[in-house]
């Protein structure tokens, strides 16, 4: 079965078989944990190169043009009885709002704002204006029925109907070219690999390539096996690896949805690579297409028409992105404005103390272990300033200036990370902190000492926590410190609201009042 266009392979199998052994003799000793070896320089080529920008949500996308078209709908109703100057504005209003809402419902029943219909809007604008069309017929009679009818309702209606109707076609038409834009631009693509090969892997390629979905964009295929039921091209699409490449290649690449295809039968083989994969911000599905388990219809979701069982979803995503997004800037730069003479004292205080900068830069582990640039007040004197956190700051450090115990036992040091929320947008104001990308413990890397560590980076990090808010927070000089942290951060992620953020916010300065690990 010859693969879909945009899912082809992008290397020929003479060059997937040098890519492996290239992989296999040119191995390089990494130290530094930042960046990848040769070998995986290479998968990561093959999976689509590192500048790749992040996803449009197909869903966000649906729902902001509905959004629109009730707007658009809502403001000709109410221009048009203004220009006509219906006699009653309340009843106006009132058709206007309740036949805007059941359009858009009607709409989204009808699948109108799907991203295939979007694409095409010539088939989605004639039923659009017919259901339009229905629901002002329907509002002429029960204006007559309550006594408005005559010339000037006829006429409102009319008037509503016809610009309504030029503005809900030239929108169309306008998102078709910009749905069009980011489809050439890879923005809707759902990047997408497949672990496991042989039989099932075959057969789970030939029936998504069957699909011609133009937003599922599949890469290749990750095996632990290296036999013959696991050979280097697969159904037209290559092998980049093993499952620990694959960590590495979403840690430098977007990944968007892993897809298995080992049988449940396989639960110690599946167990082994879920352990693995699950502390990704990733979709993870299993594919049931093979299955001799039946369920119920409403248990599987689906990719195209692949039947598939949910194993981890991606945290905050679609909507709950946005919403966050925009608390995190608009909280972000009040908070800005309301400290900002704290902000000022604090820098004259650090700047009058000791000698060296006011501010303090560090690298630390963002979302998806993305090494970011992290703002401080600086609290060490400048010679002793400890950029890797090789040494992290214990009780009575003689490096900690007289202002610098002040500001870290109260965490004033850590205002100045506003600006990456604000301007920077690469932290949150709430979610799990952000650790130096060195940092360790009795020489072992966290990631060494807590099963799991890099799960906590699902989501971005933020200033505070709900580990820092129950107590953990500070010095990190003991595992069971560690641990308590990412099992915080992990019941954050896992029960995430809006409103938890606000609770977390509120209760943070009391929580900065119990300082016994802030040195």
């Amino acid at each position: 079965m010859k693969a879909h266009p945009s899912a082809s392979a992008p290397f020929g199998t003479d060059d997937i078989v040098r890519l492996h052994a290239s992989a296999a003799t040119n191995e390089p000793t990494r130290t530094d944990r930042t960046e990848p070896n040769a070998a995986l320089a290479r998968l990561l080529q093959a999976a689509g190169g590192l500048d790749i920008k992040p996803p449009v949500s197909p869903v966000v996308l649906s729902g902001t043009v509905r959004l629109i078209e009730t707007a658009l709908l809502g403001a000709t109703g109410v221009l048009a009885a203004g220009a006509l100057r219906f006699p009653s504005v309340l009843v106006s209003s009132i058709i206007t709002l309740v036949v805007s809402l059941l359009a858009a419902t009607l709409w989204r029943m009808l699948r109108l704002n799907s991203l295939q219909v979007l694409r095409a809007p010539g088939s989605a604008v004639p039923r659009q204006i017919a259901v339009l069309g229905g629901l002002c017929s329907v509002s002429a009679i029960l204006l007559w029925l309550a006594g408005y009818g005559g010339p000037t309702s006829a006429m409102w209606l009319s008037t509503w109907f016809g610009s309504a109707a030029f503005a809900l076609s030239t929108e169309r038409l306008l998102v078709a070219r910009f749905v069009r834009s980011l489809t050439r631009r890879g923005r809707l693509e759902r990047r997408t690999v497949v672990v496991g090969g042989g039989k099932p892997g075959e057969e789970l390629l030939d029936a998504l390539a069957r699909q011609a979905d133009p937003d599922l964009r599949i890469y290749g295929v990750f095996d632990d096996r290296n036999d013959a039921r696991s050979p280097l091209i697969l159904a037209g699409y290559p092998k980049l690896g093993n499952v620990s490449d694959l960590v590495e290649v979403a840690r430098r690449t977007r990944i968007d949805l892993i897809l298995f295809t080992l049988p449940i039968t396989a639960e110690e083989r599946l167990l082994q690579m879920l352990k693995k994969l699950w502390v990704l911000p990733t979709d993870i599905r299993l594919a049931a297409h093979r299955s001799g388990l039946r369920f119920r219809p409403q248990a599987y979701s689906y990719v195209g028409d692949v039947p598939v069982l949910d194993m981890f979803d991606k945290p905050i995503a679609d909507w709950d992105v946005v919403i966050k997004a925009i608390f995190d800037r608009v909280v972000g730069a009040l908070a800005l404005i309301a400290l900002s003479p704290v902000l000022l004292l604090t820098a004259i205080a650090v700047k009058l103390d000791s000698r060296g900068p006011v501010f303090f830069k560090q690298m630390r582990h963002g979302f998806n272990n993305e090494a970011i640039e992290v703002y401080k007040f600086r609290s060490l004197y400048a010679d002793q300033t400890d950029f890797t956190a090789a040494k992290p700051v214990t009780k009575n450090d003689p490096r900690v200036t007289r202002i610098g115990r002040f500001i870290r036992k109260t965490s004033i040091d850590e205002l100045p990370q506003l600006f990456n929320v604000v301007f920077k947008g690469n932290l949150s104001l709430v979610g799990p902190r952000p650790h130096a990308v060195h940092a360790h413990l009795a020489n072992k890397g966290y990631d060494d000492v807590v099963d799991g560590y890099f799960a906590r980076h699902k989501v971005k990090p933020g200033i505070t926590g709900w580990a820092q808010v129950n107590g953990w927070r500070g010095e990190t000089d003991t595992p069971v410190k560690i641990q308590k942290r990412v099992e915080h951060d992990l019941a954050y992620i896992e029960n995430w609201s809006i409103l938890f953020d606000v609770y977390i916010l509120l209760i943070t300065p009391l929580a900065l009042t119990r300082t016994e690990n802030a040195y």
